[in-house]
Formats: structure tokens, C-alpha cells, sequence
């Protein structure tokens, strides 16, 4: 038995995730009478044990909890589901509001962190960081037990006063890295003709399809933003593990520890399984019998869905739920969301996390707060490579008219499309690890005739007017089609530059140096002007506060924006949207129609990919294509910036 992890645990109740895990047999279960269901004898192996259990219970005396809470999955940022689904697949502010409950908890004496390799990048990191920081100041001690350690889980976890991982765990401090996979001789071989324009010299997110590697200016950028993020990891593992800088630069060259490598080099404190983790921690409180709190502030349900009431009840906890009206007289921050890619029209916020913005969806949310006399200011969270130039500017012109303070707090990544609409906000915090900027405009097509002739599919046309065909996937562009295109490619890299320089207070041959098409981290944006402070979400809060005239100690409450939706929504679509399902199966819109021709496009892409060696994972990328390839201009980050 560890001397740090030597006390025996006991475990709490059933978890909404649990649940969800049943959710068959709560189905099956809820078409039965209620005295079919409730009669069932409860085992520890039955399924019904958890329909059995009554509501009214009596209230259990209060003790003292070790607060338990799993960081896995998406963590996306967004509102995501309401209802049974808020916490199957949690977005970012539910398990930070879990971890500041923990804080103010009088109950809770400390916290298990179980870190399982959640996928968040350096924004979403800063945030966890930050809310483990408000338990610490609290009083109370934060464990992490760390299972997946790549870099960005291992800062999660060093934020913690303890770190142990797992007998068989890896910690992997391998430094940052990052990948852009290009298709130019793929295309070639199929005869598809990518045809992509950009407007600023390192606004290289087309370079995938017409290049073979990267351009001198798109790799110089990366260079840039890649070695301040590794700089950021070497100071933060010797701030949070007071270890010398030097040091630190020799053990990530080192790279991979086994558990055992990591605690000699002083990387973690233990090697220990979870129970051990939690008998350790109340070993530290001095606790000799800890009540744990697993899954700690999850969402608990009435789980009783007998009979004809408790369908209709599942199906209302499945469509979601609106938030409750705030029934204080604080004043109310409102948080929009604005995540994913951004389009025109609705967006969506899928089940297990990604999504797009829609501008038709953020706008309506922006005018919400506006209008809502509580508000008193609006703070717009993004996570978001950009998208559609259109939409970008419409969700701009949305935040930049209204007369409340409006504050960007930029997540992961906040570039192109994403920083436009930063640019209205009164102020832009973004965390140090932020990649944002990348000020420029990319467009063109993909024209897959020559490749359908191979196949015998031949296209006869019949058209008028000299530039009729720009947007036809049959044919590059003609020389005509190409000239008017990068026209309307200009036009839109005026406006962005202009309103980068109106809205950051920037003169256009200072922004000539900043634009282009590069790319930053949050600390470097800083340092040039680009944002105005380093920190999170509650950072920006703080801001929105300040710029609204509420006192720093004066409490707000928050609305967040886009309301919720639920897992109806997600399987069918919303109304004006083409269904997922629509979408997998490639119909739901007229012939010729943009729908169409992005189903044509990602059908011939997968389908070639199909059963290649190694082209399996390029599936991931048809959706970039697509939107490369609409011939619209586009505000948006090199295409998949993947940094690990």
C-alpha cells in the first residue's frame, strides 16, 4: 500500500451516465404498467434495480465528501443538450460548473480529478486550469489521477496538488507538433482539378489540394506559433512542478515516462490506482471513513418512466429543456456561443460534440441578450476556424450595433471567420495557447469532370452568359471566371483588414505586418496588439462587468445562448436545416442545388478513399473540402491544423 494512497473507499449512486447506458431497458420499461415495473425484484446485476428505486427518500445526514469528476470525452465548448443529455456527453461550462460547486460546497472537503484523455486543446485547458485554481484557493486539495497523459491532459493535471497515474499508464511530454496533410497528387492521379485563390500571402489554407508540402510562408508561420506553444509548455511544467527551465527542456526530449521514470524525475508525485488516489487524499484531510461523491454534481433524475406519464416525461427530458427563468434580481452576463465552422443559416451542436455556427442561430442569440433588459452585457465565447466570409460578417454586424458592452473570450481556436467577429467586441481576452489571427480570404472549386469521364459519366451543358459556369464542378475556371472570382476575394480581405483596424485601433501599415494570413498564439496576439488580455472565460466575465459598470464583488448570473436543444433535434435537424440523417444518405435537397453538389463532391472523395491503405482517416477531411471547394470566399484557418 502506497504511503500516499492507503485508505479504502466507499462509492455513491447511480450516475445520469449510468442511466443512459440502460436507456434500452428504461424504453422497453416505460410502455409497462407500474406495477410490472416497480415489482421487479432490484439486484446489484438487474437493469430495473434503477427504475425500481423510489423518489421519496429520507434525506441522508450530511457528512463530509471527497468530490469525485471524470474529465473525458468532446468537452466541447457550446451550451450542448438540455435534458437526460446535458451530462452523457457534458460540454466545457458543465463540468466547470461542477468544479466551482466543489469550491463553494461546504460539504466537499477535497476533489479527484480522473483525467481520461479528454479532447480539448490549449483554451479548454486554460479553463480547467483555472477552475482547479478556484478549488485550491478554497482550501480544499486537489488530486489528479491521470490516465491519459498526452501534453495538453498532463497540464490539466500538473494545475492539481497531486498527481498519480495508473501501474500501466504512459506520460507523454513529447514537446508540440504539428500535421497538414496534402491531396495535390491524389487529385492529380484522379484528374480533379483543384482550383483554390487566396487572397494574402500566408493564408494558406488551400495549399492542401494545390500543393505537395508546405509553401516557405505557411511553414515559416507555423514555425512561429509552434515554438510559443512549446515555450509555454517548458515554462508551465517548471512553474507547476518547480522544476529548473533547463530541465524541463531535457526531460520532454526525453518524452515518454513510464510511471515509475515520471515520479523519479519529479513529473508526478505516485504511482497509484484510483481507490488509492482517494484513500491518499483523506488520508491528507484526515478523514477516516470519506463518503465519495462519484460523478460529483452530475445531473440526477427522476428515474421513474412507468406507465404512459413517464414516456411523455422521457420524450420531454430527450427534446431538452430551456433554461429556468432567473428568478433573482441579479443582473445576468449573457454567454453566446459561437463554435465550429461557421455557416450560413442554422448551425447545429451534435451528440458527442463538433458542430458548425450558424449565423442565422448566433445572431438570433446576440439580439436576445440585446433586447433582454436583466442583460447587461454579452460576452462572445468562440471556438471557431472561421467559415463562410458572408456569415462572418452578418454575425459581425450582429455584435458590433449593440449598444451593450460586448467582450470575445477566444477558446482553442479563434482565427480567420472566428477573430473577424472578434474584432466588434469592446475588448478580446484569449488564453496564451489560443491559435488566432490568420487574417485573410482562401476560395475556389474542386472540378471532378475529366474524373467522371473516366467512369463513363459524361455532362452535357447548355448555358448563357460569359461567367454562368464559375460554380460548376465540371470545369475550372475560365480565365474570365477566375479574375471576377478573386475579385470578390479582394473585396472581402478590404473589409476584414478594415475592420480589424477600426475595431483593434490599428493603422492599416501596422496591420499589413499582421495580416496576410498569419497565424498566432493568444500570447503572441497580445504582445502585437491583437487581443487585450490573457485569460478565460471568467476573465472575460470580469471584463464584461467592468465595461457594464457592475461592481468586481457584485454577483451576476449567467444566460447562456443558443438555448439548448436535445437528442430530437440532433437526429432529425431543425426546421429550415437538411436532416443528419438526410445528409449521411445524400438526398433532402434539389438537383443542383449547393447540398447537392457537396453530396456529389464528399461521395467521389470517400469513395475513391474507400479500401485505399492508409486513406482510411481521410474521410475526416471531406467535410474541409467541401467547404474549400464551394466557390464562395471563405475566412478560414489552414485547412485541419491538427497540433498535438
Amino acid at each position: 500500500m502506497h504511503p500516499l494512497y492507503g485508505r479504502p473507499i466507499s462509492r455513491q449512486t447511480t450516475s445520469a451516465a449510468a442511466l443512459f447506458r440502460r436507456f434500452a431497458v428504461v424504453l422497453a420499461a416505460a410502455a409497462l404498467p407500474p406495477t410490472v415495473v416497480m415489482g421487479q425484484a432490484a439486484t446489484a446485476e438487474s437493469p430495473t434495480a434503477v427504475i425500481a428505486t423510489t423518489v421519496d427518500k429520507p434525506a441522508k445526514k450530511k457528512s463530509a465528501l471527497i468530490a469525485h469528476i471524470s474529465l473525458a470525452g468532446s468537452m466541447a465548448d457550446g451550451v450542448g443538450q438540455g435534458g437526460l443529455l446535458a451530462d452523457i456527453s457534458p460540454h466545457l461550462h458543465r463540468i466547470i460548473e461542477r468544479l466551482d460547486k466543489a469550491a463553494t460546497d461546504s460539504r466537499v472537503k477535497g476533489v479527484v480529478l480522473s483525467i481520461e484523455s479528454p479532447a480539448i486543446g490549449r483554451g479548454r485547458a486554460e479553463e480547467l486550469r483555472a477552475a482547479i485554481g478556484r478549488i485550491r484557493k478554497a482550501g480544499k486539495p486537489v488530486a489528479a489521477h491521470l490516465i491519459g497523459a498526452e501534453p495538453v491532459h498532463y497540464m490539466v493535471a500538473a494545475a492539481c496538488n497531486t498527481v498519480a497515474m495508473p501501474p500501466a499508464a504512459t506520460l507523454e511530454i513529447t514537446g508540440v507538433r504539428t500535421e497538414v496533410t496534402f491531396f495535390k497528387t491524389m487529385l492529380d492521379k484522379l484528374d480533379v482539378d483543384a482550383e483554390i485563390l487566396q487572397v494574402g500571402e500566408f493564408k494558406g489554407a488551400g495549399e492542401p489540394l494545390t500543393r505537395t508540402s508546405m509553401s516557405p510562408q505557411l511553414r515559416a508561420q507555423y514555425e512561429q506559433f509552434v515554438g510559443d506553444l512549446y515555450e509555454q509548455l517548458v515554462e508551465g511544467i517548471a512553474a507547476d512542478r518547480k522544476l529548473p527551465v533547463d530541465e524541463v527542456r531535457t526531460l520532454i526530449d526525453t518524452g515518454v515516462f513510464t510511471p515509475e521514470a515520471a515520479v523519479e524525475a519529479k513529473l508526478i508525485d505516485a504511482v497509484a490506482y484510483e481507490d488509492e488516489v482517494v484513500s491518499g487524499l483523506a488520508g491528507r484531510l484526515k478523514i477516516d471513513e470519506p463518503k465519495v461523491a462519484r460523478d460529483y454534481a452530475e445531473q440526477k433524475l427522476d428515474n421513474d418512466f412507468s406507465g404512459i406519464a413517464g414516456l411523455v416525461k422521457l420524450v420531454e427530458l430527450l427534446s431538452g429543456q430551456k433554461q429556468a427563468a432567473a428568478a433573482g434580481k441579479d443582473k445576468q452576463i449573457a454567454i453566446v456561443y459561437l463554435t465550429g465552422e461557421i455557416k450560413e443559416g442554422k448551425g447545429k451542436d451534435e451528440l458527442l460534440g463538433g458542430g458548425s455556427a450558424g449565423s442565422e442561430s448566433v445572431i438570433k442569440a446576440i439580439r436576445e441578450a440585446a433586447k433582454n433588459d436583466k442583460v447587461a452585457a454579452i460576452v462572445l465565447r468562440i471556438d471557431s476556424p472561421g467559415g463562410s466570409a458572408l456569415a462572418s460578417d452578418l454575425i459581425w454586424r450582429e455584435a458590433e450595433r449593440t449598444t451593450k458592452p460586448v467582450v470575445a473570450s477566444l477558446s482553442d481556436t479563434a482565427a480567420s471567420g472566428g477573430y473577424y467577429v472578434a474584432v466588434a467586441a469592446d475588448k478580446i481576452v484569449a488564453a496564451p495557447g489560443t491559435l488566432t489571427g490568420s487574417i485573410g480570404v482562401v476560395g475556389g472549386k474542386i472540378a471532378i469532370g475529366k474524373a467522371m469521364e473516366k467512369y463513363g459519366v459524361h455532362t452535357d451543358v447548355v448555358a448563357k452568359g460569359r461567367n454562368a459556369g464559375w460554380l460548376s464542378m465540371q470545369t475550372p475556371f475560365t480565365d474570365h471566371e477566375r479574375e471576377v472570382f478573386l475579385a470578390t476575394m479582394k473585396d472581402v480581405y478590404r473589409l476584414f483588414t478594415s475592420k480589424v483596424a477600426a475595431g483593434r485601433k490599428l493603422d492599416m501599415e501596422k496591420l499589413a505586418t499582421l495580416a496576410e494570413g498569419r497565424v498566432f498564439t493568444g500570447r503572441m496576439a497580445k504582445d502585437l496588439g491583437l487581443v487585450d488580455r490573457l485569460g478565460t472565460l471568467e476573465d472575460a466575465v470580469d471584463e464584461a462587468k467592468k465595461l457594464a459598470g457592475i461592481g468586481e464583488d457584485e454577483a451576476v448570473e449567467r444566460v447562456l445562448l443558443p438555448e439548448p436543444r436535445g437528442l430530437f433535434d440532433d437526429l432529425f435537424g431543425m426546421a429550415g436545416a437538411a436532416a443528419p440523417v438526410a445528409r449521411l444518405a445524400g438526398t433532402g435537397a434539389a438537383p443542383g442545388s449547393s447540398f447537392a453538389r457537396e453530396a456529389l463532391l464528399r461521395a467521389a472523395l470517400l469513395a475513391r478513399m474507400a479500401g485505399v491503405p492508409g486513406l482510411e482517416g481521410l474521410a475526416a477531411e471531406a467535410d474541409a473540402l467541401v467547404q474549400l471547394s464551394s466557390g464562395r470566399p471563405l475566412l478560414m484557418l489552414p485547412m485541419r491544423v491538427r497540433v498535438r
